[in-house]
């Protein structure tokens, strides 16, 4: 069989009850196979089968955090093939199986395969290896990105693939998939540099996986080339490092991430592809029927949203903005014992709890927050911090804690266990999405583009998608401060929060409460014509045209309602 891209990714969030993700990577992962489906293009997507996911988050009534495993079984959303590989870790033989699970798009069929070690004929400290998303120390992660990478070339060719046009990294923790691939072409580098398309997310230097050798050698041995420190750093193995010298595309994912990626790794031609979304996966079922009857074939393209949301009727956007805020309302209230009012301007805020996010933004002056929001505010928070990570369960602990201190004038929930059905219920509902994250720290984020389909406006640091978004349109949301800024961290959040409260009392509050809200409701469609562009179509007519280029002579690509070819162009 023949395959124009196989896409490999540490995680994949498909659903909730199948917990292989732990944010935003692997959401972008699903969206985008879900358009590969859509429109045609011949993908199969390698990840693995963690048998607990990331993690169960609890909350304490005083903000601490606790965890339990997921429990989940493969045999109820999976189906189980019989093809085995195996690899040779720490000098013995780990034996890989693979479940499947098709996402059926409006063109063609993407196979998600899920590798698993967690089987009989390995030993205990193998079948491990699958166990934890993002759990273990630097050894675990070495495996795991071993299984993925070597393991999933190795697994593809056993399912009968044998003719794959580009394999792309999702992220560095797939790059040991060019070891494989060097082995097989007889360690030519130029001929895998060919067959490989790299995408960075992360715009920290901490966030991107390195090695010592030492280390690398116990575990992987002769899966090592002997160039490894020519193509993978001298000091140490970077993944990153890896999959820059072997892949023939790298791309960032936005604008500014691209020039962010840049400056990191000088040498290297790092393109940018911006993110988008499914727009059909995270739009509400009142939104889908408004959208179907005023904007034929947005399913098939969303780019014609661009214009024809402008037609939707004032009183039919409302109404079905109306209908998923008043489902929100009602299981924050039921969940929680909560009293928050549908009729209350409401703020979401949700998103992987760490440092460069600024969560704590919003609260930065209780006095000011009190003065500008007192009986006009109600604010829900969700979001999971690391096990590992003290300072996010700090900041959670905090958030709850200032909760209860604003409780007379502002209304404050804060919602465990954060995941793909709760993201829908938060962006399908709140009239406001809220991200706060400290400048070119934020690489792209994708759960405003979601919040952007169901009309929801954002208010939002320059960053990541977000400045080219408001770059676009200013009218479909609000920026808090600068594009950019010379001052230091401290002073950055003293006058972004400043600004935040300003464009709060001035501006959002205001508007929201305005009796006719003829003003709200044109930016709402506005908002929501934003998704023209920030799909996840989009994205995938953009890599087959730059990182898999094989893919442009497979079959045609999805069509618009009328036959014509889709439209991505810049609004």
């Amino acid at each position: 069989m023949s395959l124009r891209t196989a896409y490999f990714t540490m995680e994949i969030g498909l659903q909730s009850d199948i917990p292989t993700f732990a944010g935003g990577l692997g959401m972008l992962a699903a969206d985008l196979m879900r358009s590969a489906a859509d429109m045609g293009v011949q993908a199969a997507c390698m990840t693995l089968c963690w048998q607990y996911g990331y993690l169960h988050q609890e909350l304490k009534a005083d903000g601490t955090q606790t965890y339990q495993d997921i429990s989940w079984k493969p045999t109820q959303h999976l189906k189980k093939r019989s093809e085995r590989v195996t690899i040779r870790l720490e000098g013995r033989d780990i034996t890989i199986g693979v479940w499947q699970k098709d996402i059926l798009g409006e063109r063609s069929t993407v196979p998600v395969f899920f590798l698993d070690t967690n089987l009989e004929e390995n030993l205990p400290q193998d079948r491990e290896i699958t166990r934890n998303l993002y759990g273990g120390d630097g050894a675990m992660r070495i495996r795991q990105e071993a299984v993925l990478g070597i393991g999933g070339v190795r697994m593809l060719r056993a399912l009968g693939y044998a003719d794959i046009g580009t394999f792309h990294m999702n992220e560095g923790h797939a790059a040991f998939l060019t070891l494989e691939l060097l082995r097989e072409r007889n360690w030519h580098d130029e001929d895998v540099k060919r067959s490989c398309a790299f995408t960075t997310h992360t715009p920290v230097k901490a966030g991107h996986d390195v090695f010592g050798y030492e280390l690398a050698y116990r575990i992987m041995g002769d899966l090592l080339p002997w160039h490894i420190r020519r193509i993978a750093g001298q000091e140490a193995l970077s993944m990153t490092q890896l999959a820059l010298s072997l892949s023939r595309y790298t791309c960032g994912v936005s604008r500014i991430h691209g020039a962010v990626s840049r400056a990191m790794f000088p040498g290297h031609s790092i393109d940018a592809i911006t993110n988008g979304v499914h727009a059909v996966t995270w739009a509400s079922p009142e939104i889908v029927a408004v959208l179907d009857s005023y904007c034929a074939g947005w399913k098939q393209d969303p780019s014609v949203l661009t214009h024809k949301c402008r037609d939707i009727p004032d009183r039919d956007m409302w109404e079905a903005h109306e209908a998923g805020k008043h489902r929100l309302i009602s299981a924050v209230n039921k969940r929680t014992g909560s009293h928050l009012s549908p009729d209350c301007l409401t703020i979401g805020s949700a998103r992987r709890v760490v440092s460069y996010k600024r969560p704590e933004l919003l609260y930065t002056n209780l006095k000011r927050l009190t003065e500008v929001g007192r009986g006009k505010l109600q604010i829900i928070h969700a979001g999971n911090a690391h096990p590992s990570d003290a300072f996010g369960q700090d900041v959670i602990r905090r958030m709850i804690e200032r909760s209860h201190e604003l409780r007379d004038a502002v209304s404050i929930v804060y919602l465990p266990n954060y995941n793909p059905d709760l993201a829908k219920l938060l962006v399908q509902g709140v009239d406001v999405w809220l991200n706060t994250p400290m400048r070119l720290h934020e690489a792209s984020g994708t759960s405003g583009m979601k919040a952007c389909v169901n009309g929801t406006l954002n208010l939002s640091t320059l960053d990541g998608w977000w400045a080219e978004a408001y770059e676009m349109d200013p009218e479909a949301g609000w920026r808090i401060g600068p594009l950019a800024s010379a001052l230091d961290d401290n002073d950055t959040r003293i006058v972004d929060a400043e600004d935040l409260y300003t464009q709060l009392q001035y501006e959002v509050i205001p508007e929201y409460h305005y009796p006719d809200r003829e003003r709200w409701i044109r930016r709402m469609k506005r908002s929501v014509g934003l998704v023209g562009y920030f799909s996840t179509h989009r994205c995938i007519r953009e890599y087959v045209e730059r990182a898999w280029p094989e893919t442009c002579e497979a079959a045609p690509l999805a069509a618009c309602a009328d036959g014509a070819k889709c439209s991505v162009e810049m609004p």
